[in-house]
């Protein structure tokens, strides 16, 4: 649990400005349509940069300028260029165009199991097998060079959430405590949070043991129905619809693979009717909480 926090603070300061993208999960529907910029509800240490690993849609700003292209947006994998009649289009980008890796801390793996220098390398060549069954197939897997995972047996697969809801409780007690220039939790979410900060029978964070974890989720059960729903309300941006897709997955998921073997199992089965999408319903029921305490409203 302590590498877990120290995990996401160390990613604070590079992910509020921060990136993710993709997985296993849920595929996205084959029509593309434009990304909505996301609103600021507070960055998210959870995850890394939304921006790098978005399979976002183009967008397109009527901005009258010389350069066409200026102020039109292309989603990643794809580049600005102008015809003839100095019109924007976004076109694949050529993998070899891609900023220089500065060390193996950028490779990013695919689930065609292949490491890719880097994600603009990633989607850069994503774009290239656009309209083919492999490239409808093809997503951004986890942060890091391919190696093996080790398969999630089923007793692991239920100790992961005894470790997740403590995990996203304490990141929110840590964001309490540091928010000094209110820049990283809204005031509403912020008056949710203080609550269990000030909680004197609040677990605090550290290595328990999983019959802790399980015993206090069941003896504070309330403090960790809002962690549940904040983590949602932090994926659900691409759009804001209910709904969560591989895309937003990945700022949460990518970075956790290579530390947590079962973490792709855990979202494969939240999606309990294997629509591709999963419902705040489908998440909370995956977190152990009662139907009773799904509440839309709690998404703040």
């Amino acid at each position: 649990m302590r590498v877990w926090i120290v995990f996401l603070l160390c990613l604070a300061g590079h992910a509020m400005a921060a990136p993710a993208d993709e997985e296993p999960i849920v595929e996205e529907p084959g029509t593309e349509e434009p990304v909505v910029e996301e609103t600021e509800v507070g960055a998210n240490p959870v995850q890394v940069e939304i921006g790098e690993f978005d399979e976002a849609i183009d967008i397109v700003e009527d901005v009258v300028t010389e350069n066409a292209c200026l102020n039109y947006h292309c989603k990643k994998g794809k580049v600005c260029e102008v015809d003839e009649s100095n019109t924007p289009m976004c076109v694949c980008q050529d993998p070899s165009t891609c900023p220089p890796v500065e060390g193996d801390f950028e490779h990013v793996c695919g689930t065609d199991n292949k490491t890719y220098e880097s994600s603009c390398h990633f989607f850069a060549t994503k774009c290239t097998l656009e309209g083919t069954k492999k490239g409808h197939k093809l997503h951004l897997d986890y942060i890091g060079s391919c190696k093996l995972i080790e398969p999630c047996l089923d007793s692991e697969l239920t100790e992961f959430p005894l470790r997740m809801r403590d995990w996203l409780k304490n990141v929110l007690v840590t964001l309490y405590e540091r928010d000094e220039d209110n820049n990283l939790l809204t005031e509403k979410q912020k008056l949710r949070v203080k609550k269990i900060y000030e909680n004197e029978k609040r677990l605090q964070a550290g290595d328990h043991s999983l019959d802790l974890l399980a015993h206090d989720f069941e003896k504070n059960y309330n403090m960790y129905i809002f962690p549940v729903h904040w983590q949602f309300g932090q994926l659900d941006q691409h759009p804001v619809d209910g709904y969560l897709t591989h895309t937003e997955l990945a700022p949460l998921r990518a970075p956790l693979i290579p530390m947590e073997h079962c973490t792709t199992r855990f979202f494969e089965q939240c999606d309990a009717d294997a629509d591709k999408y999963i419902t705040l319903e489908e998440w909370a029921a995956c977190f152990g909480l009662k139907d009773q305490d799904v509440d839309k409203d709690l998404i703040i």
